[in-house]
């Protein structure tokens, strides 16, 4: 017998070991993976090492990179928190769901607010825990909470597909640590120091009257004038006073369980549910969303931390969030999980970069080379990390230069975890894998839209077939002082009125030649200057016509403080103290 016949029988079982065998780990395609997504909170390009900084120690997000992909032209769909908190998890413009703000204030402040992220929008949370996985967020929510009575909790993660939350439901701010001053400080003086003029110009004018004998002023009309100043004044103290408890707690799913919270190892605390949650979950596919408190104001550290970076306690807080991505990474190592886990890591938006101390201190960090910050839409507010890692099917160690969106990170998980998009609603968001993997060299956006709250303020274009990246104004904040990079009167950059620069035409830069927005073009130094403004102005009309009006989640009357909704774990409602961590599955004391 021939060795050729002697072998026919071998082919067969030769065949079906070669079907079942990957034949490399770039054509792999392994279903349905588990996802890490991580979002920092007002962390700038410029900060982690990877992106270019050389004195900020950042080595477990540049391990991230080394293992993954960089986008280099990563975006925020907002300049800030709340609005783009809301475009990644719903993969839409935030003024598509009433999360952009037509007044200045663009994010929830308290914690009973009515306003929130509508039980009506699909996050990637419901999709995935459709497709039956495990689903977490841990961090920073600042989506809302409650409608119209504090049990409702219309707006929580745990009504927004998340099967737990462990957190704050707010943001973190200054007025919640004690000796950080207050966000308010500048608003509050305004409203405090109208009315004690008035009265002090009352008081001095009646005492005049009174010492030439022109009129008799009894001495009650004094008092009263006193306690008039006083009021204001006094509403001011109790305000400041009473915030920190009734607004800057902890919640583990529906209960408030420490009241107001203490920074205490609070990011070892974050961590620790995050590893607890991977390994509970190590046997079937999940989803974490692990959202940092660093490096938004008030800054804090371990004392493993304080007082070791180059750069005061915005670096501390930096390299602590580093150390627990690290902490993160390696119980993926340890479970054996990393090679069928996605991570994504990125910033809701650029370095909040006016921010000072009462001393006078810098606390934001570093746009890098771009323009601007958190609250605008210069490059510095809006370009963000973006690393993603999936060993053996995302190429290692590559960079994409190509234009993606922090909403594309929602129909990209979808795709990956075998669930449909939903096919009533518009969906902004771009899947991200056949950019990742190579095997499309453009980003399927030609057109983004940048809003600053409520208002279209630039368009961007990156036409096929060209490298020209065109960015067009409409409008630019009045930054104060002038020539500065932020808005240092105003805390952040308000968006309509005298508060904004209008422009016609657009101001036009080509940020492929122009990363900086140095230097508007004209139609002296740009011959097609006119074609490419109105190719701009057809698309944000076109985009415009796509917009259906959508209850304002961020109106006056959503903002407001409603003591009704307000949530606390004693009684008075007043007092609201409690610590219950000690007792909870999470107590590390």
């Amino acid at each position: 017998m021939s060795k050729s016949r002697k072998m026919r029988p071998l082919l067969p079982a030769l065949l079906l070991l070669l079907l079942l065998c990957p034949c490399g780990a770039e054509s792999r395609s392994p279903s349905r993976p588990s996802f890490v997504l991580v979002m920092a909170d007002d962390l700038g390009i410029g900060d982690p090492g990877c992106y270019g900084n050389r004195t900020l120690r950042t080595p477990n997000i540049d391990r991230l990179a080394r293992g993954g992909v960089k986008l280099t032209q990563h975006l925020a769909a907002s300049p800030l928190c709340t609005p783009s908190r809301a475009a990644f998890m719903t993969g839409r413009y935030p003024v598509r769901s009433g999360m952009a703000s037509r007044s200045r204030v663009g994010v929830f402040l308290f914690s009973a607010s009515s306003g929130g992220l509508p039980t009506s929008e699909i996050t990637f949370a419901r999709l995935l825990k459709e497709q039956g996985y495990a689903t977490a967020l841990i961090g920073k929510w600042h989506l809302g909470l409650s409608c119209d009575r504090p049990a409702d909790l219309c707006h929580h993660p745990l009504s927004h597909g998340f099967d737990a939350f462990y957190g704050l439901p707010v943001t973190n701010l200054r007025d919640c640590k004690p000796g950080a001053g207050s966000v308010f400080a500048s608003g509050a003086r305004l409203l405090v120091w109208a009315p004690l003029q008035a009265v002090g110009a009352a008081l001095l004018t009646l005492g005049a009257l009174r010492a030439l004998g022109l009129v008799r002023v009894p001495p009650a009309a004094f008092l009263l004038l006193l306690l008039l100043a006083a009021a204001p004044l006094a509403a001011l103290l109790a305000f400041l006073h009473f915030f920190r408890p009734l607004n800057c707690f902890l919640m583990r799913d529906r209960d408030v369980t420490q009241q107001p919270f203490s920074y205490d190892r609070l990011t070892q605390r974050l961590t620790a549910e995050a590893a607890r949650f991977i390994r509970r979950n190590a046997e079937r596919p999940f989803l974490l969303v692990l959202s940092y408190l660093h490096v938004h104001t008030a800054h804090f550290s371990s004392p493993d931390f304080a007082g070791r970076s180059q750069h005061g306690a915005y670096g501390d807080a930096a390299e602590e969030m580093d150390w627990s991505l690290g902490q993160i990474l390696d119980v993926l190592e340890d479970t054996q999980l990393a090679n069928n886990t996605l991570v994504y890591f990125s910033s809701d938006h650029g370095a909040h970069v006016e921010e000072v101390t009462a001393k006078g201190e810098r606390h934001g960090g570093s746009n890098g080379i771009f323009k601007g910050g958190k609250s605008n839409n210069w490059e510095g507010g809006i370009r963000v990390p973006g690393i993603l890692r999936w060993p053996g099917v995302i190429p290692a160690g590559q960079e994409v230069h190509e234009p993606t969106s922090n909403m594309d990170i929602f129909p990209t998980v979808a795709k990956l975890a075998g669930s449909p998009l939903p096919d009533d609603r518009i969906i902004d968001g771009r899947d991200l894998m056949p950019l990742l993997q190579g095997r499309s060299p453009r980003s399927e956006h030609e057109f983004l839209f940048h809003y600053c709250n409520f208002y279209l303020n630039a368009v961007r274009w990156h036409p096929r077939g060209s490298t020209s990246i065109w960015k067009a104004f409409y409008f630019t904040p009045k930054f104060t002082p002038q020539g500065a990079n932020g808005c240092f009167s105003t805390h952040v950059c308000f968006c309509h009125s005298h508060f904004v620069t209008r422009h016609d035409p657009p101001l036009l830069f080509d940020l492929s030649r122009d990363p900086r927005e140095s230097t508007p073009l004209t139609p002296e130094t740009e011959p097609r200057f006119h074609d490419i403004l109105r190719a701009m102005q057809e698309a944000a009309d076109g985009h415009r016509a796509t917009l259906t009006a959508a209850p304002d989640q961020l109106s006056v009357g959503n903002l407001l403080w409603k003591p009704w909704l307000q949530l606390c774990c004693s009684t008075p409602r007043l007092a609201c103290r409690c610590d219950k961590e000690a007792q909870g599955p999470g107590a590390t004391h």
